[in-house]
């Protein structure tokens, strides 16, 4: 028998709310984990992947799933409300990804390695460097008078695209970080798995919420 129209949706949206809180908990998670294996203060190196993940992995979710309808944790503030906090947490996702950045750097100077000489190196510039931009495209949207020229619209569908492309680079930064020496002389068998599993979910999770946000929304208008 067919499921009305009216069970498809309860389904869906089900669905929609399981795995945006699959989402919250494993980005909180896989930041947890990344936070214990590193061991913040026992190194300068300790910092780069903590700072890192803190910022892919959970702010950077978390300022995302702000907009989702059915697994916010910030649904009773109005629209601009969450307009905000997404930008406060964009901007401290790019102040910990900024001072990760740097200080792994500084590590390397010290210890007489070149830099970006891995795809891993590469892709995390590549990605701050992104969030930067994303951040700084953000401020059209915040005031949109700087930009008179644009249609609002057309301001947060390019803004929307960006800004999953650049959660997508900081995600394929993250993977390929658990791909490092570092990584995997500590993290092995299952775990390993797990732990790649984490910035995969994720991404599935927001790459959803996007396209029927925006790209899906936006395909199908005349």
């Amino acid at each position: 028998m067919a499921l009305s129209v009216e069970t498809e949706s309860h389904i869906y949206r089900a669905l929609r709310t399981a795995s945006g809180a699959a989402a919250h908990l494993v980005a909180l998670g896989f930041t947890i984990f990344v936070a214990v294996l590193a061991r913040p203060g026992s190194s300068l190196f300790s910092w780069h992947p903590t700072l890192m993940s803190l910022a892919f992995s959970f702010l950077m979710t978390e300022a995302l799933l702000v907009f989702s309808p059915e697994s916010s944790l910030l649904r009773s503030l109005s629209r601009k409300g969450r307009v905000r906090c997404h930008w406060v947490l964009q901007l401290l996702a790019l102040l910990c990804a900024l001072l990760g950045l740097g200080l792994v750097i500084l590590h390397k100077e010290q210890l007489g390695k070149a830099h970006l000489a891995t795809w891993h190196g590469r892709a995390g510039l590549i990605a701050v460097l992104w969030a930067g931009l994303q951040c700084s495209g953000g401020v059209g949207l915040l005031y949109p008078k700087l930009l008179p020229r644009w249609p609002l619209a057309k301001l947060k569908l390019y803004h929307a695209t960006s800004g999953l492309v650049g959660y997508l680079l900081g995600s394929a930064s993250l993977l390929l970080g658990m791909c490092s020496l570092w990584f995997t002389a500590t993290v092995t068998g299952g775990v390993w798995y797990l732990a790649v599993l984490c910035p995969v979910i994720t991404s599935l999770v927001i790459m959803s919420q996007v396209s029927n946000a925006y790209l899906y929304r936006k395909r199908i208008q005349p």
